[in-house]
Order: C-alpha cells, then sequence, then structure tokens
C-alpha cells in the first residue's frame, strides 16, 4: 500500500522531466527566455547578455541585422542602442538592467518595452573599469507612452 505523502513514481519522473526541459533557472524563477537580436561583431552586447544569463534568465542570441527588428517591434529612433531582445511581449532595447526587466515582467504596465537609449557608461555591458558609472533612465515606450520607469548609476537602481 503506498502512503499519501509519497510522490508516485510517476510524479516524480515528471517533475525532472520538467525541471531538465525548463531549466533550474527558469524553474526556480519563473522567468521567460530572453532572444536577443545583436550584431555578431558587439563585445557588449555578449557582456550585456552574460548579465542576464547570471541575473537568472535564459537568453537565446541571433546574430544579424538588428534595424529591422527594432522597425518591427515599433522602437523609436531616438531610443535606439546597440541591440533588442524580446521577452514577455515585451522589447527591450540596449544596456537595460535585469533587474528592471524582472520589474517589467512583474508589473506588466501598458507599453511597447523598455529602453536605455546610447551606451550609458556603467550600465550592464559597459563598465569600464576606473569610470565613474553614468546616471541614466530606463524608459518605458509605447505607441502613446514614453515615460520614465526607473533610474540607474550602472546596475544600481537609484
Amino acid at each position: 500500500m503506498r502512503s499519501n505523502t509519497m510522490p508516485s513514481r510517476r510524479a516524480v519522473l515528471a517533475g525532472l522531466a520538467a525541471w531538465l526541459a525548463l531549466g533550474r533557472g527558469a524553474l526556480a524563477e519563473g522567468l521567460p527566455t530572453v532572444a536577443v537580436t545583436k550584431d555578431p561583431n558587439c563585445g557588449c552586447c555578449e557582456k550585456w547578455v552574460t548579465h542576464l544569463r547570471d541575473a537568472g534568465f535564459t537568453v537565446t542570441v541571433t546574430e544579424g541585422p538588428v534595424n529591422p527588428v527594432k522597425a518591427r517591434l515599433g522602437v523609436p529612433r531616438d531610443l535606439a542602442s546597440c541591440h533588442t531582445a524580446q521577452v514577455g511581449g515585451y522589447a527591450i532595447e540596449g544596456h537595460v538592467p535585469a533587474s528592471a526587466i524582472k520589474r517589467l515582467l512583474a508589473e506588466r504596465p501598458a507599453g511597447t518595452g523598455l529602453a536605455v537609449p546610447g551606451m550609458p557608461a556603467g550600465s550592464p555591458g559597459m563598465e569600464v573599469a576606473g569610470m565613474e558609472p553614468d546616471l541614466y533612465e530606463v524608459v518605458l515606450f509605447g505607441p502613446n507612452i514614453r515615460t520614465p520607469f526607473a533610474r540607474y548609476r550602472g546596475t544600481d537602481a537609484i
């Protein structure tokens, strides 16, 4: 007779299969995969991808032309940066900190996505040893919205 407190062999195997399919980080935090499109020669984009992975995201990278992706996702030209990503139905433009992306996914505000225009020194992927990080804004944007979402100095929210 099987105890009601012991999981069945089938339940254990199903749980193990889910863990293997989703990966430990995705299962632990429930984070969706981030799909990044970047120029193949951009080193700061690779550092930003590493920042996201270190924060628990699973990241896929496609190397190729980025401007058509920006246009398709509705990223305004004045908010453009060097790489574009998609996660949870949102566009992510530039060196957006992982903590801002996690907040976006938790709060789910109306908008197309988040952007960090340009390439601020000290933002994730743009760290320079011995250089003071810039103060910068993460912008929530959409067809009828453009508003500050967060402020950072380096990777620290202010």
